[in-house]
């Protein structure tokens, strides 16, 4: 049976109660927050201004005058004949207040420390003067050791000619100190620092190898001490193969005088040749009375005429000691020179040895042993 009576909802409405000193609920401090909700307002009007239809846009101006055109042509714009960007031309520039000064020449006297006035570093003119080397007057001036006019020296300053120049006596006590020994070098030794698997001929220096009249009265009344040993610097070299006098010297001086840029001090050898036109390992080497074949005008070009790396040589004395064995003597040391001057003239050396630096003479003093330079020796 179907009831046809009216649903109604005409319930009444239930009021939620709180118990009175019930604790509320503590709020999740890790719940998301929700956005205010706002309560539906009026709408707002829009402005005459907004809401009033806009008048069409009148068409930019062009290059040229505007013409009609049909509805859904598109217009190209006219292209510009002159660049957009185009520098704008600069005025002429007038003449500046302060002209720049004319280019000056280069002046080979402006361009160092000496000036017209003749000044030169003090160092050089000491070592001008055969006062001590440049870098014992650095030192010296250092210490102040110097003095220039009677005022304490300045490193690097320039004097002028007439400057007087003192030094003082620690100076000169310090350079008292100093030793030039004479060494016999052997073959198979370097002059300098050691190469090559090659000692080093300043390691033959030592009480052991000292020629033993030098070691009982000495040439310039010293014994040995090994504080000489210290500094020692080869005066001008022998080359590995080479034998002879060789010079190591603790004073700038010395070594200023033998290898100086200016220095004409003579160096003597003794030269065992054999005659190789085609080289030592080429066909007709001859090792037996060489001065007999070997052809005058070769001897007067080793004497004069050859160059080595670009540059011409000074003229050498060369004659011949017996027949195969010529005595040089040079005013000049480049680097293996006498072997390169007689491999240019056919000539292959087989034996080299220095036997005078000067005035000092290599005498009977064995090879590997040394000895003191003399005070009466000069070279």
């Amino acid at each position: 049976m179907r009831d046809d009576r009216p649903m109604t909802t005409d319930k009444p409405a239930r009021t939620l109660k709180l118990k009175p000193g019930a604790p509320s609920k503590p709020a999740d401090p890790y719940a998301p927050r929700r956005a205010p909700v706002r309560p539906p307002g009026p709408a707002r009007a829009k402005s005459v201004s907004a809401s009033a239809p806009k008048p069409p846009r009148a068409p930019s101006p062009g290059y040229g005058p505007q013409r009609a055109r049909p509805e859904g042509e598109r217009t190209e714009r006219p292209r510009r004949t002159d660049p957009p960007y185009a520098p704008a031309e600069r005025a002429p520039r007038g003449p500046s207040a302060a002209p720049r000064p004319a280019h000056q020449p280069h002046r080979p006297d402006l361009a160092r420390v000496g000036n017209v006035r003749g000044e030169v570093r003090l160092n050089k003119r000491m070592a001008d003067l055969g006062l001590c080397s440049r870098r014992e007057a650095d030192e010296w001036i250092a210490r102040g050791w110097v003095l220039v006019n009677g005022e304490p020296a300045v490193m690097g300053m320039p004097v002028a000619p007439d400057a007087q120049v003192e030094v003082l006596p620690q100076a000169r006590h310090q350079q008292a100190g100093q030793v030039t020994i004479l060494l016999h070098k052997p073959v198979g030794y370097v002059s300098g620092q050691p190469e090559d698997g090659h000692e080093a001929a300043a390691t033959l220096i030592g009480a052991p190898s000292q020629w033993r009249g030098d070691a009982r009265m000495p040439g310039d009344g010293r014994r040995f001490a090994p504080e000489h040993t210290r500094g020692l610097a080869p005066a001008g070299r022998l080359d590995i193969d080479s034998t002879g006098l060789l010079v190591l010297t603790q004073d700038g001086r010395v070594a200023r005088t033998l290898i100086g840029e200016n220095s004409g001090v003579e160096k003597e050898y003794l030269v065992r040749v054999q005659y190789a036109p085609n080289g030592p390992h080429g066909e007709g080497v001859v090792a037996q009375n060489v001065q007999a074949i070997y052809p005058p005008q070769q001897m007067a070009l080793l004497r004069h005429g050859l160059s080595l790396d670009g540059q011409a040589l000074k003229p050498a004395q060369v004659d011949w000691q017996n027949p195969e064995q010529l005595r040089f003597v040079l005013v000049e040391g480049k680097k293996r020179q006498i072997r390169r001057m007689c491999e240019q003239v056919g000539l292959h050396v087989v034996g080299l040895k220095r036997i005078r630096i000067g005035g000092v003479l290599l005498g009977n003093l064995p090879v590997g042993q040394w000895r003191y330079l003399g005070t009466d020796e000069r070279f």
